[in-house]
């Protein structure tokens, strides 16, 4: 579990928040919510656990009864853990739990009650039926407020993670050479991560050659050639429950296409002026806009098929999202990627992103490996 202040501080946050949106109580499933405000991770397949977080009222943690020894002790943090058994119906015990207004009896939620967006459909129609009365509506614009905005030590385990990840990309050297597959390459990969400073794998992108053009390729049993410009995109969760994300592009040595200096001085051009841009004060789409002009400017914009970025914590992909449209206004303490991308198709692709934090005055970059493209 977190520091006690911590979570004590986060459920009363949640609280006014969802007081704030009009929301009579939170009901957040296992995962990455639930740890942000509790600390435990937690599981949820057919059996029920849920947190009930009433705006006016105490939190009850409903649990399968073999599940509660890993919450830990909750009652110190001020949630009070109501346990059910096989053969028991979880949803009408949350129904009496939201019914009575918590363990101090005191009033009757009846206004709209938000649950988690990943919540199962499953959970989501058993509360329903339970809680005729209640609107349902998502607990995540609720609860993104809260979670777009880290706290110092949310930073320093953001800022870890990018350094684990680093050195992962410090290998690469190690592994990209002519005449491996990409599938044997991202294997190494994989085993690096963990060695280097993570708790689990979340993602291994080794597109080489014209599989670069694809941003969410993977692996292919593709075997890579001299001249093959390759992104390797990779990324972990660390102990702390913190992810990493970075990419850089590498050439087994001078590129084979004769394009690539050119349009890879652009990518790098555009990635500097959109990390440039990020400061408190300014939109997230003005961000995006930074990245996109310069490589609309040199005659690549419809190559670059994505947002310039997403933001990133506890999950990988979480607001503030990095993109047209978001006039998210960024604050200290907002994270997210910039990870402007170039893609021809058939051909060959390159991307370079980094992890970056807004400051008090301005941009923090998480990742500090070269991202200029690297010849091994």
């Amino acid at each position: 579990m977190s520091n006690p202040d911590t979570v004590r501080t986060r459920l009363d946050r949640a609280r006014a928040a969802a007081a704030d949106a009009g929301v009579a109580a939170l009901a957040v499933a296992p995962g990455s919510d639930l740890r942000y405000l509790i600390g435990a991770t937690g599981h949820s397949l057919e059996r029920l656990t849920c947190l009930l977080l009433p705006a006016a009222g105490d939190a009850v943690l409903v649990v399968p009864k073999l599940e509660a020894p890993g919450y830990g002790p909750l009652e110190e943090v001020g949630v009070r853990v109501a346990t059910w058994v096989d053969g028991e119906d979880p949803y009408r015990l949350c129904s009496e739990v939201l019914g009575a207004g918590g363990p101090s009896g005191e009033g009757t939620v009846t206004g709209p009650v938000a649950v988690s967006d990943e919540m199962a459909a499953l959970h989501v129609l058993g509360l329903r039926a339970a809680l005729p009365a209640a609107e349902q509506v998502l607990a995540g614009p609720v609860l993104r407020e809260l979670r777009m905005r880290k706290d110092a030590a949310e930073v320093a385990a953001l800022r870890e993670a990018g350094a684990a990840i680093d050195r992962v990309h410090a290998r690469m050297g190690e592994w990209l050479r002519a005449g491996r597959t990409e599938a044997e390459v991202a294997a190494d990969i994989a085993e690096a991560i963990l060695a280097e400073g993570h708790r689990g794998v979340e993602f291994v992108i080794v597109g080489s050659g014209p599989n670069g053009a694809s941003p969410h390729h993977e692996v292919s049993e593709r075997v890579l050639s001299p001249g093959d410009v390759v992104v390797v995109d990779i990324g972990g969760i660390t102990e702390a429950g913190y992810n990493s994300d970075s990419t850089r592009t590498y050439s087994l040595g001078p590129p084979s296409e004769p394009d690539v200096a050119a349009s890879y001085a652009a990518l790098l051009a555009a990635q500097r002026a959109a990390t440039a841009a990020v400061r408190p004060g300014v939109s997230a789409e003005s961000v995006d806009a930074a990245a996109r002009d310069v490589l609309a400017e040199a005659g690549l914009a419809e190559f670059f098929i994505h947002r310039t970025g997403h933001g990133i914590g506890l999950d990988c992909h979480e607001h503030p999202y990095i993109v047209a449209g978001n006039a998210t206004t960024l604050e200290p303490g907002m994270a997210f990627s910039i990870e402007p991308g170039v893609y021809l198709p058939g051909r060959w692709g390159a991307r370079i992103e980094d992890i970056v934090v807004v400051t008090e005055d301005g941009v923090e970059a998480l990742n500090s490996r070269p991202r200029e493209l690297v010849e091994l």
